[in-house]
Formats: C-alpha cells, structure tokens, sequence
C-alpha cells in the first residue's frame, strides 16, 4: 500500500499563484492545510461563498480566507479573492493536501501476465492479477487485489483502488480514477424468452466498455459492457457509489450520477446532465443535455426527458412546477375527503 506524503507549508502568495487568485494581506503567511471554518486552526485556509458566512470566517483560527468579490476589502486575515471561492478551494486543496507515494514498483504477490505490457512508471499491488495482452500508462496504479482482463487497455494517471474488477476488453483513458469494489464491462442483464418453454436464453454480451479522460466511478457501483456494440462513459463524468449501469448505456461528457441510480440499457445521457440518487432511468430513455432529475425520479421507457437547466421530478418525471402543482392539488382533495 502506498504510504501518503505531506508536502508541508506553502506561501499564501504560492497558493494564490497557483489557482489563480487576487491576494490581499500578508502572503508570506503558511499555509499548511486547507478546513473547515468550524474546525480552523493556525496554517489552514477556510473559504465562503457568501457575504453572511464571511464575519464567522474572520473570527476563527484559519491563517487565511478565501472569499468570492463581496469579500475584497481590508480585514483582519489575508485573503484570496477569486469569482468561484468553491471551485478554487477544491483546487487549493489538491496543492495542499497530501499524496500517496507510490513507488512504481510491481508487489511480489501480484500475478502478470508476460503479455501484458506496463509503462516504467506503474504501480501494482498486493495479489493483483493481471490478464494477457494488458497495456497500462505511465503514472497509473492498480490496488490490491483489483483483477484486470486480458486486453484491457488503462491510460496514463489512473488510479485503481482495491478489489476493482475490470472484464475483458474495456478501456480507460488517462487520469481515471475507479473506487473500491467497482466492476466495469461485466454482462449486461440481456435475456430472450422462449414463448414455447417460457423459459429464459441469454443474449448475447460481446461488446465492450469505454471510459474517457477524466472519468470517476464510485464504490461499488457496476457498468456493463455493450451486448453486440459498446457502453461509453464520456470525458470528465463523475459516478457517485453504488451505480448501476446497463449495456449499450451512452452518458455524455460532464454528467453528474448520485448513489444508488439505475440506468438499463441503452438509455442516452447527454452532456452536462445532473441525476440526483435514486433515480430509475428505463431502457431506452434519452436525458437531453442539461436537464436535471431530482432524486427518486422515474423515467419510463422510451421517454425523452428534454429541457436545459430544467428540474424534473416524480415518477414519470415531469418539470418540477408541474409537479408541485399535482402534489397541492392532491392535498386539497384529501382535505376535502
């Protein structure tokens, strides 16, 4: 297991260079650690995004604050003053926190297979084992016991937590990140039924998975491969854990899933979607780019869900004014009963 490193102290100037930051006040103040205003301390960076919060900021122990514009006056702490406080935050973060050291080395007691072709700069862990004709980038690291198919193709920069398993055939882009426990390209849930027997023969599932660059999958969530074609998760979605997704799925570039939704096969999701948890998506479905599915919605088969910035909620989902609506006309009527 890798060990984590602490990179130490940093300039409040460095860190303002860094995510590109307006300083006010001292820079030479150390930055150790970015928290939160609750538990601040000496060497941490806090941040607000609004102007109520920023009174409670100041009077805690943080060296330093970063605020959006509404907070670029003097004060009695240094600040960082940039238009998204949230975003440079995560990115201060990434500067400021601590990292795993890996140590590009191959554990004793993983199993690789001669074929398989690994960059310089990988690392494998504990009975890891990987398949035929593997090829695996530079900077990439496979936790312990992650199991990895023959010709299964992983980019540059991916981080694999313990116990992934990763079906034969599918390919990772570069700086992809899978959680604990997750299992991508495995059978999708395809059956024909005989009307004669009523029983059940399976389809076949000899697609493949494609994630793109940038791309998180969380604990335990499940993405099957395409059944004759293939299932892609596109550049720079994040999956949240405890997802499922079925065969032939196409999620688009951007898109946000929360825990525990489901998507059956082939449903569409297009860029820049936000799915809340909990959400069941039906085969067929196309979630139109932008749109936004509160949690516990539900989309019946065939279903085009379209409208950019839109909230839709409910089972079937419909926009979220017309759904309130319904709800308060139910709850006159049951006044009325």
């Amino acid at each position: 297991m890798a060990a984590m490193v602490y990179k130490g102290a940093m300039q409040l100037k460095k860190v303002a260079e860094l995510i590109h930051a307006r300083l006010i006040g001292n820079g030479d103040v150390e930055i150790e650690q970015v928290c939160s205003i609750e538990s601040a301390s000496a060497g941490d960076l806090i941040f607000v995004e609004d102007k109520d919060n920023l009174p409670r900021a100041l009077k805690s122990s943080a060296s330093a604050v970063l605020v959006g514009d509404f907070g670029a006056a003097d004060s009695s702490k240094p600040l960082l003053v940039c238009a998204q406080p949230r975003l440079a935050f995560a990115r201060a973060a990434r500067h400021l926190a601590p990292t795993s050291d890996h140590r590009y080395a191959i554990h004793p007691s993983a199993i690789v297979h001669p074929s398989a072709r690994l960059a310089k700069e990988v690392q494998v862990d504990e009975r890891v084992v990987i398949g035929e004709g593997v090829q695996i980038g530079s900077g990439s690291s496979i936790g312990a016991g992650s199991v990895i198919g023959a010709k299964v193709i992983i980019g540059n920069d991916c981080e694999l937590h313990p116990n992934v398993t990763i079906y034969p055939g599918t390919r990772l882009g570069n700086r992809v990140v899978i959680q604990a426990g997750a299992v991508l390209g495995s059978d999708g849930f395809g059956y024909v039924r005989d009307k004669e027997t009523g029983h059940y023969e399976k389809f076949p599932q000899i697609g493949r998975l494609e994630i793109e660059d940038d791309v998180e999958i969380g604990a335990n969530s499940t993405i099957d491969r395409g059944a004759l074609d293939v299932t892609r998760i596109g550049r720079g979605t994040k999956i949240d854990n405890l997802v499922h997704v079925g065969h032939n799925v196409q999620i688009g570039e951007d898109v946000v899933i929360a825990a525990q939704t489901g998507l059956s096969g082939s449903a569409v999701v297009q860029n820049n979607v936000v799915i809340g948890g909990q959400v069941g998506i039906a085969d067929h479905v196309r979630i139109e780019e932008g749109a936004i599915l509160g949690a516990q919605s539900g989309i019946p088969s065939n279903k085009i869900i379209r409208g950019k910035g839109i909230v839709f909620w409910g089972t079937p989902a419909r926009p979220i004014r017309e759904y309130l609506k319904e709800l308060a006309v139910l709850a006159r009527l049951a006044k009325r009963g």
